[in-house]
């Protein structure tokens, strides 16, 4: 699987969420997104649909980066249970065969679960006319049209993009700034990635979500200079560190980390989590239980370590 591949699994299902709300907006409506019974969570069942589809034997055989998901809704109209598969195929290449692979799929995913699909092509190419949204077979009298629900990420308005407040659509925007990297030079490219990259990090979006977003910019948008991509993290770095959103006691933590496994490195593992945790007692009022969490380490670990780090008073009356 190509790195791309891989990258679009990972953040599809880091944003699937978000992806139904990018392209439902009564998604709220539709289906329970947010619920405390657990045998009504979101599945993903990409073994299941590589069953019904295994992977060609071929080495240089075409791999195709698809995603089937198991969504509960909450209308009440269904004969059988309230859920409904969504199938998503992102398309990053012309395949004269690919309206007929999305019919392909969507008859052995019907045979299989006898359930309600929707289903999704992303194109993420930059050609023109390529946008196969339908497949049609007709014979004496005979005839079948399956039609899908298609997006292509090239023929978005980037002004919508960026007045979005949805995360998928910077999602799009990362596939938008690498469909033009062809023609930029790494430092229009490099100012784009951060022009991004600061939308994100400016954005009401939870801190894991902006952790997922984060990494699928820095490795979809290809830096080819390694300085460049030094470049981009220091400026990463230094907007982190501005950001007035964070937490004292986050950031502390966040450099004391840093520093940290800089200073232990050279000197072992256990030597590295001791200067990390010593760090974490002088520069936040985290209690032993919660660095022991955060260190991987035992509590009677850190406890030792406030013994050899703290003053005698300090140490006594720190929890």
């Amino acid at each position: 699987m190509k790195r791309d591949d891989a990258l679009w699994k990972a953040i599809l299902e880091d944003v699937f969420d978000d992806f139904l709300r990018f392209f439902f907006p009564n998604a709220n409506e539709l289906f329970l997104l947010e619920n405390d019974d657990e045998t009504r969570r979101i599945d993903y069942l990409d073994k299941e649909l590589e069953q019904l589809f295994p992977p060609e034997q071929d080495t240089y055989a075409p791999r195709y980066v698809d995603k089937l998901v198991k969504v509960f809704i909450r209308e009440n109209d269904l004969p059988h249970e309230q859920w409904i598969l969504i199938h998503i195929e992102i398309q990053g290449y012309n395949d004269p065969r690919f309206a007929e692979r999305m019919f392909q799929y969507y008859y052995r995913i019907f045979d299989k679960y006898r359930q309600p699909i929707t289903a999704f092509a992303i194109f993420t190419d930059d050609r023109k006319g390529y946008h196969p949204s339908k497949y049609e077979q007709s014979y004496l009298g005979t005839q079948l049209s399956y039609q899908y629900n298609t997006y292509k990420i090239h023929e978005q308005s980037e002004t919508d993009l960026l007045a979005s407040t949805n995360p998928f659509a910077l999602v799009v925007l990362t596939v938008k700034a690498a469909l033009k990297a062809k023609n930029l030079t790494d430092e229009e490219l490099l100012e784009l990635k951060l022009r991004i990259a600061k939308l994100l990090l400016n954005s009401q979006i939870s801190k894991g979500k902006i952790r997922s977003l984060m990494n699928f910019l820095r490795y979809y948008v290809r830096l080819e200079n390694p300085e460049t991509n030094r470049k981009f993290e220091r400026e990463i770095e230094a907007i982190t560190q501005k950001n007035t959103t964070m937490g004292i006691e986050q950031f502390l933590l966040e450099r004391a980390k840093k520093e940290g496994v800089k200073e232990g490195i050279e000197q072992g593992a256990d030597q590295e989590k001791r200067v990390l945790v010593a760090r974490l007692l002088t520069k936040t009022s985290f209690t032993s239980e919660q660095i022991a969490d955060i260190v991987e380490v035992s509590v009677a670990f850190v406890d030792e370590v406030r013994k050899d780090t703290l003053p005698e008073s300090d140490s006594n009356g720190v929890a």
